[in-house]
This record gives structure tokens, C-alpha cells and sequence, in this order.
């Protein structure tokens, strides 16, 4: 194993996480940005993220690893920590770097980065590890508490999703959400073909297979698609399969004019742009201009001149719109995102029930402020990316108890994609990560009585 590049992949490794850590910044933007400004070379990348991510999604499984070892971790410094968390997460988890190498590859950087006291204690402490083994879960005697550790979530979350959930189909969840996602996209059908999209991508030697949910979508198994010629002439948007079943539920059947209330960065908005024939548009709402601009520029490259677009609070639509001036409304409600957590992980130790609350009110007042622009007959679809009842089926319960004339959808079951249908029983759907592989995301499909 080469000491300078492994070393300069591990010690980036450690600030990224050291940044994540301090900063609370998002973990996705904050890789990409580096390997990016950094120049990390194309061989270096894979590790590079398995580290990160890796460390990032175990962060309390580690901690629960380290804790006998440390006297007092309270009084070490933060790059100490991360630096033996990413060591024991490749002692554990990464077969082919063998433990000499990591904790000769540790101590290097300890060395570096602190004084020879410093670089004793870390030697000492992954020594030890690798001489005593790590320290069993099965002393965790409380169950929730075991998982909540095994699978490094908040007891918090693992205590409300076992609640509202069950045990089962929460340990699925929280299993699951220490996997990679795989890169998923939707073929720009104005354009071309599926089928047609396949051949072009394989030609560039991706790996790709069709999505056995969306007729439209492609999974993709090796490379980065947002890279190749098909994404930058327009033929296919990076998008989650989830998120592409909110164009479904809308229901759209042409020349409608639909609104788009929470619209950036502008993927359900291009989707609900492509199924609509010519005459059709789309009116897409952002509260950030510099948000509003991704919205613009993916319309832009994917070739579609339907969609218009605002800077505007959604909580102020019925200022700048008539009532009763869509036949259809899209509210993809901001959200705690704990569907998304496997592109995310670091989301894990910053969320609090304090966000749900906050943000459930917030998702009242956008179901309020815009249900009066939809016309009679018309569909009101409420969606996020989130795993929570609160945020979905209370908030959804909670409007249709205010306002009578609203129901819920009937005909929603039948318009979804086949392989979808199996998994709703009335107007609403909660899809979990471990479905069908993506993100965990909740649609609810309501009806504006004539």
C-alpha cells in the first residue's frame, strides 16, 4: 500500500468529517466539492466515500467500539476522534486494507497533525482493539436501544418510528439506510425512447438497468450518468424513483395548467412537463431566486419551454393568483427528509422531534395557503421525503378534518405504475427505503368536490 496517496485519501477523509461534524454540513455537497476543488484523482474517489460515508453512517457503532478503550473522550480533540473512527471503521468493515496498514497509516497523521503524545495514545488505543476485540452489543439489553446503536440511529427516532411503525419494519429501515443508494434517473420521454437511452448510456460503458417500477426510469450500476453525453443533451434528469411517481399521482391528462408550489431543484416540475402536450404549463414556485435558477436551467437543458417560474413564499400564492386558477396543485412539502438519510447519513445526529413539529405547522399553513387555488374537480397532490406520521398522515388527516371539500382521491391506485399499486390501499401511500430500494417518501392524493 502506497503511503502518499492512501494517506492524502484518509487525511482528507478526517476533515471532511471534522468539517461535516462542525459546520453541519450536508455530507453529499461537501464530498462532492472537495473532490472537485481537490482534484482527487478518479482511483482515489471510491475509497475517498467509502470512507466518509461509511464512517459517517456508523458514527455510533464506532463510538460504542471506542468508548472502552478512551478514559475520557470528552477531553480528546475532535480530529483525534474522527481520525479513530475512520481507523476502526476500516479495521471492521474494509477486508481488503489490512489492520497494520490502517493503524500504521493513523499514527502517520496523528504524528503530523499532533504531538508524539497524541500519536501514542492513537497507536495504543487501535492497538488494543486489534488485540482485545471489539466489545459485544449483546450486553445492550434493551432492544430498541441495541438497534438504535447497531445501526447508529438516534434512540429518539428508532423509538418513535418502532411507535408508529413497529419493531420489524423499523430495523428493516434503519438496516437499510447504512447502504449506498444507487444513482437512479428518468429518461426525458419528449426525446427518446427508454430503450434508446439504454444503448447510448451502454455505449459509454455505464452499467444501467431498467427500473421495474418506473416505465420511464433507469437504475444505474456503475459510473455517473450526471457526466455522460445523454444527461447533457437533455435525454434523461438525475431523480429518485419515488419522486417520480408524484407525476403519476397528479394524474395529468394534458392541456391542464398545474401548479408547483415547493418546485426546486426542479425534477417533479420538469416530469410534470413532459407528460403535458403543448398546450399544457407549469407554474414553478421557489422561495430562493438562486433556487428558482435550477429550476430554469433544467428546463433549459431538458428542452422544455412549458414551465414558468416565480420566486414566491408559497404561504402567499393567493397574492399573486387567482382562486380557483389550477387544475392541479403539487405541494412536495419542505420536510425532516428521514427518507433520504442513505444520501444523507450525517442527517442522523443533527434532526430533532423539535424539526418535526416546526415543520408540520409550516406544512399546515402551504396546505392552507394553497387550497383554495385548485379548481372544483380539480387533484391536490401533498407529498415529502419523509417517514413520519406527523409530517404525513396527521398533517393530511388534520386539513381534510378542516376543509370539507377536499376527499380523498379513489381513483389514485389505478393511475400509479403497476408495481406500485400492491402497496397502496386508499388515497395515500407511504413508500419505505426498503421497498423497493429508494427513498423513503409519503404522496397523498386529494379531490376538490364539484
Amino acid at each position: 500500500m502506497t503511503t502518499k496517496t492512501t494517506k492524502n485519501v484518509r487525511e482528507t477523509a478526517m476533515d471532511l468529517l471534522i468539517a461535516i461534524e462542525k459546520n453541519q454540513s450536508y455530507s453529499n455537497l461537501l464530498l462532492n466539492q472537495t473532490i472537485k476543488n481537490h482534484q482527487i484523482p478518479q482511483k482515489d474517489v471510491g475509497l475517498l466515500t467509502e470512507l466518509t460515508y461509511g464512517t459517517l453512517q456508523r458514527r455510533s457503532l464506532l463510538d460504542f467500539y471506542l468508548k472502552p478503550f478512551i478514559k475520557n473522550t470528552k477531553k480528546l480533540e475532535g480530529w483525534v476522534l474522527q481520525l479513530l473512527r475512520l481507523t476502526v471503521y476500516q479495521m471492521v468493515y474494509l477486508d481488503k486494507i489490512p489492520d497494520r496498514a490502517a493503524i500504521h497509516e493513523a499514527v502517520e497523521i496523528a504524528k503530523k497533525r499532533g504531538h508524539k503524545g497524541i500519536s501514542g495514545l492513537v497507536n495504543g488505543v487501535l492497538r488494543s482493539i486489534q488485540r482485545e476485540g471489539l466489545p459485544s452489543l449483546d450486553k445492550v439489553a434493551d432492544r430498541q436501544e441495541r438497534l438504535a446503536i447497531e445501526t447508529s440511529h438516534p434512540i429518539w427516532l428508532v423509538k418513535r418510528w418502532v411507535d408508529q411503525f413497529g419493531f420489524d419494519k423499523t430495523k428493516a429501515m434503519c438496516e437499510i439506510n447504512l447502504t449506498a443508494p444507487l444513482q437512479t434517473a428518468r429518461v426525458n420521454l419528449s426525446k427518446i425512447s427508454r430503450d434508446e437511452c439504454v444503448n447510448l448510456l451502454e455505449e459509454e460503458g455505464y452499467q444501467i438497468e431498467k427500473s421495474p417500477i418506473v416505465p420511464e426510469a433507469i437504475r444505474c450500476l456503475k459510473g455517473n450518468i450526471a457526466a455522460s453525453q445523454p444527461y447533457h443533451n437533455g435525454l434523461l434528469t438525475i431523480q429518485d424513483e419515488s419522486s417520480m411517481l408524484v407525476a403519476y399521482a397528479l394524474g395529468i391528462n394534458g392541456n391542464e395548467t398545474i401548479l408547483d408550489a415547493c418546485a426546486a431543484p426542479g425534477g417533479k416540475s420538469t416530469h410534470i412537463a413532459e407528460k403535458l402536450n403543448a398546450g399544457g404549463q407549469v407554474v414553478s414556485l421557489d422561495l430562493h431566486e438562486h433556487k428558482v435558477k435550477l429550476i430554469r436551467d433544467n428546463a433549459n437543458r431538458l428542452g422544455l419551454d412549458n414551465i414558468e417560474t416565480m420566486a414566491l413564499d408559497s404561504r402567499k400564492v393567493s397574492d399573486q393568483f387567482d382562486p380557483e386558477s389550477f387544475d392541479k396543485i403539487l405541494l412536495d412539502a419542505p420536510c425532516s427528509g428521514l427518507g433520504v438519510m442513505r444520501r444523507k447519513p450525517d442527517m442522523k445526529y443533527t434532526k430533532t422531534e423539535q424539526d418535526i413539529t416546526q415543520l408540520s405547522h409550516i406544512q399546515q399553513e402551504l396546505l392552507e395557503s394553497i387550497a383554495s387555488l385548485v379548481k372544483p374537480g380539480g387533484t391536490l397532490v401533498y407529498s415529502t421525503c419523509t417517514v413520519d406520521k406527523q409530517e404525513n398522515e396527521h398533517t393530511i388527516a388534520a386539513f381534510l378534518n378542516s376543509h370539507s371539500e377536499f376527499e380523498g382521491d379513489p381513483h389514485f391506485k389505478t393511475r400509479m405504475p403497476a408495481a406500485i399499486q400492491p402497496l397502496i390501499a386508499g388515497y395515500d401511500l407511504q413508500i419505505f427505503p426498503q421497498d423497493f430500494g429508494s427513498d423513503g417518501f409519503y404522496i397523498a392524493v386529494l379531490r376538490k368536490k364539484v
